[in-house]
């Protein structure tokens, strides 16, 4: 599926001040925390990351990718989360000591999408063991069932459930890895994730009891609904009718997509996952809609809020991720075509 542009730049869409605030908040050694002097996590990181590349701001992008390859660990993962320290002390664990596959690995995604934004092979190949490494980190906890586990606790244990939204990721960073390894001629890479791939995608679409076995179920959250069509598990007219069936319990007519389907609170990060998701199964019309009421949810900056309670009529929580404005920034870049990488979520294919 190519990409139509609308003709509308970054500017015109009113990006420039997300996009600057990500570049602002990132620290010297290049991780992009939450929000200045925040936390961070290596699947958000690697979202702002991918804003800044649609940008152009490529120095700022290849910082984080660095970034990464430094704090990633001798198995391929990387922590779930970095606390707020001081740069020198910013490989340690946050407040949660454990190793996600889905975080460890988003950094495939990253590297390719930056790649096709910039044409850049030395710095894809110079990325290429950070890959290597987090994706073999997710393989290593692939069920024989297909699912792939969620994490590997600090002491090695590894955590034998799988979430919906988080196996749906790591397809997609799967499918990247793959593009990757053949660009770069890595044939056995590239039939392993492939491999690899379909047994995950054959387990998120035909077995179900797979997932959220030890823990409450995790559909009422939005992102289970549309990662598997945002992710390419489900395509066409399937992915058409998964979208089609979750509207009138997750989106909120002129506001957004919420977050949790019992809760008053739509997020702007799950809103542009969501028009990504109707642009992948070709409802643009429908994706433009939704996206252009996202811009009410923005300071007198132009920089976004995580979101809006719509109940208690207020910006809750009062923070403004990056990641927030870095998935804003790839919605944008799939309905108007502003960078190389502008099909990334749109075009199943591409791998």
């Amino acid at each position: 599926m190519s990409n139509v542009s609308s003709g509308r730049s970054l500017a015109d869409w009113g990006l420039e001040p997300a996009v600057d605030y990500i570049e602002r908040v990132q620290r010297s050694d290049g991780l992009i925390p939450w929000y200045p002097d925040g936390p961070a996590d290596p699947w958000d990181h690697v979202e702002s990351a991918m804003g800044l590349s649609v940008a152009g701001r490529d120095e700022a992008a290849r910082r984080a990718y660095d970034w990464i390859a430094e704090a990633q660990h001798d198995d391929g993962g990387l922590w779930a989360t970095y606390g707020n320290t001081d740069e020198d002390d910013g490989a340690h664990a946050g407040d949660e000591p454990r190793k996600e596959t889905h975080r460890s690995a988003y950094v495939a995604v990253g590297v390719w999408h930056h790649y096709r934004c910039t044409g850049d092979r030395q710095f894809l190949e110079s990325l290429w063991p950070t890959v290597r490494d987090a994706l073999a980190f997710a393989c290593a906890r692939q069920a024989p069932t297909g699912e792939i586990y969620w994490a590997v606790g600090a002491d090695g244990e590894v955590y034998e459930d799988a979430l919906v939204a988080g196996c749906a990721s790591l397809y997609k960073s799967l499918a990247c890895g793959a593009a990757i390894a053949a660009e770069l001629g890595h044939e056995a890479e590239r039939e392993r994730w492939l491999e690899a791939r379909a047994d995950l995608g054959a387990a998120i679409r035909e077995r179900p009891d797979r997932f959220d076995r030890t823990w409450e179920s995790k559909s009422r959250y939005a992102m289970d609904w549309f990662y598997p069509v945002l992710c390419g598990v489900v395509t066409g007219e399937p992915g058409r009718q998964r979208l089609e069936a979750g509207f009138d319990r997750y989106l909120e007519a002129g506001l957004g997509c919420r977050c949790v389907a019992d809760e008053p609170w739509v997020t702007v990060a799950e809103s542009c996952e969501l028009v990504l998701s109707l642009a992948a199964v070709g409802e643009r019309e429908r994706a433009r809609e939704i996206y252009e009421w996202l811009f009410q949810w923005t300071d007198d900056e132009g920089v976004f809020w995580t979101g809006y309670q719509f109940e208690d009529e207020e910006f809750w929580p009062g923070d403004r991720p990056t990641w927030t404005g870095g998935a804003a920034v790839l919605a944008a870049d799939a309905l108007s075509g502003l960078s190389g990488a502008s099909d990334l979520f749109t075009d199943s294919v591409f791998e």
